[in-house]
């Protein structure tokens, strides 16, 4: 972007930051000392092709979370601090052209990905042995010392060269590729690849039939994208329409993706949002869904125009639905999944606005703490009113943590405000939704919460009860918050004189206690 500057200290303001991509600018001046704690959840540093000089600060080593860092190309001097071989996540580690000396880092994982290029003073490891200083003050010394230093001033001039070059073609790439989908390009010799279909009733299809049906993946056809992936639209020939996500990069290997496949492929329930089908080609990793009409939950309640046009009883409904979908996956699905990820993001609607769950079991897929997802977070981490609290204490997924972020999903539905950004909160309060409702209740004023749209239309007591169940998802403690079964029974409760639920697709679970709950931790990195 041609940024120019310093580091910008005022990131420590961005307090749940999990990533931080700075590369490509002309940003100089050095890292600063106290790195951990202006970015204490940072998961992916990326600094490189900047002009970032002086130490790489020893503080660098308290970013405990970190499992990739990218500092090359820039003009780095000193030793790199041999704390940072104790990051126990790190799997990639770039240092290249810069003009670093000394001894490497010792990474205890021998799966780190490391490239010390042109950066001739370095050694250790497999760079070689290092020799300590010779003394010598002989006329051959200052011979070969003023030879390495013309070497080594014409390899920082070629550097430069070569610094400024790179950076041209990185803007040269970006203008070749307005479409930002050069990686679908790429895919050209594949295109005959089947998609292995998990429904009879779905044609068979081809990676090619998919590249024309999303246009080759054009940037015109993102319906959405977050933390798992990003979703294209996508348009056969004879019309049949749906959808396509493009995964984040994991590192699991294509045995392991194909297994969690067919696992996904046999989890149904009419909640979620059906998985059709699957494609591996090179490193990409492609999911096909079943068209929902009427998008995300999230664009009908905070449209451009900020008027939600969904009634009571629609949202209501929605509601019942996502909760039993929800509660399917906690309780009775072989195996039981905790989703993670939830938002009104995640919950799409169908052509009669019957809720459907995505992105479930997607968790597992992800790298540990990448950044787009980590494998302990709760939601979107962007949008702070999702997370549990207790996620920055213990960094564990849990039901309760589903729960609360279900709970965030249910105030929207009944207040009509986002889950970070409250609207009729005083100027003062820098809270989230969860927040500005204890805020409320603590002050006898919780009524004031529920959406005007929907007051005095005779189903004021419903809106209340409905409240209060979403108030008791999103207490602090998470032993005394509900089950995901629970909170089914409550709301279905709720709308029973709607009739939208026909019939119990639910089983009673044998160890419906909080207890017994609080272990149910089934979507770990591993099975």
């Amino acid at each position: 972007m041609g940024l120019k500057g310093q580091f910008p200290r005022g990131i420590i303001n961005c307090s749940s930051l999990t990533g931080l991509d700075l590369s490509v600018n002309d940003l100089s001046g050095s890292i600063p000392d106290d790195i951990s704690s202006l970015l204490k959840f940072v998961t992916t540093l990326d600094l490189s092709s900047n002009a970032f000089s002086g130490k790489i600060p020893d503080n660098l080593a308290n970013c405990t979370y970190l499992n990739s860092i990218k500092l090359n190309q820039n003009q780095l001097t000193g030793q790199i601090p041999l704390l940072l071989g104790t990051l126990t996540r790190i799997k990639t580690f770039d240092v290249s052209d810069n003009l670093l000396t000394g001894q490497i880092p010792n990474f205890t994982d021998g799966t780190v990905s490391v490239n010390y290029a042109n950066n001739p003073g370095l050694c250790g490891g497999s760079l070689g042995v290092c020799k300590p200083n010779g003394s010598s003050k002989s006329n051959t010394a200052v011979i070969a010392g003023a030879a390495v230093g013309a070497v080594t001033l014409a390899a920082l001039g070629l550097g430069v060269v070569m610094f400024f070059f790179v950076r041209r073609g990185a803007y040269r790439k970006k203008e070749e590729d307005p479409e930002g989908n050069k990686w679908a390009r790429s895919l050209k010799g594949t295109k005959a690849i089947k998609v292995s279909l998990f429904e009879k009733s779905v044609s068979k299809m081809k990676l090619s039939d998919l590249m024309k049906a999303t246009n080759n993946f054009s940037n015109s056809n993102i319906i959405g994208t977050g933390r798992t992936g990003t979703v294209y639209k996508a348009t056969l020939e004879d019309g049949t329409a749906f959808m396509v996500k493009r995964l984040q990069e994991s590192q699991h290997s294509e045995k392991e993706f194909m297994s969690e496949m067919e696992t996904l492929g046999s989890v149904k329930h009419r909640n979620l949002v059906p998985l059709l089908g699957f494609c591996v080609a090179k490193k990409e990793r492609l999911l096909v869904f079943k068209n929902m009409p009427n998008g995300m939950l999230n664009d009908h309640l905070h449209p451009a125009d900020g008027v939600c046009t969904l009634d009571w009883p629609s949202r209501l409904k929605i509601a019942i639905g996502a909760a039993k979908g929800f509660a399917w996956l906690h309780h009775s699905c072989n195996p039981r999944i905790i989703h993670r990820n939830i938002s009104s993001k995640c919950i799409l609607l169908d052509e009669d606005f019957e809720p459907k769950i995505s992105d479930f079991g997607l968790a597992r897929l992800m790298n540990p703490l990448d950044t787009h997802l980590s494998t302990f977070v709760n939601g979107e981490f962007g949008e702070f009113g999702y997370v549990a609290p207790e996620y920055t204490k213990t960094l564990v997924a849990t039901p309760k943590g589903d729960v609360f972020s279900f709970g965030t999903v249910l105030l929207e539905l009944v207040t009509g405000e986002r889950p970070a950004n409250v609207s009729r909160a005083p100027e003062t309060f820098k809270g989230n939704l969860a927040e500005w409702i204890a805020e409320l209740t603590s002050n006898s004023e919780l009524h004031n919460a529920i959406d005007e749209s929907l007051v005095n239309k005779g189903d004021d007591n419903e809106l209340f009860q409905f409240l209060k169940v979403a108030c008791n998802c999103v207490t602090p403690n998470p032993k005394e918050r509900p089950t995901m079964f629970e909170v089914y029974q409550f709301l279905r409760a709720i709308g029973s004189k709607y009739n939208f639920t026909t019939e119990d697709e639910i089983l009673v679970p044998e160890d419906i206690s909080a207890n017994n709950m609080d272990e149910l931790i089934v979507a770990s990195e591993g099975k």
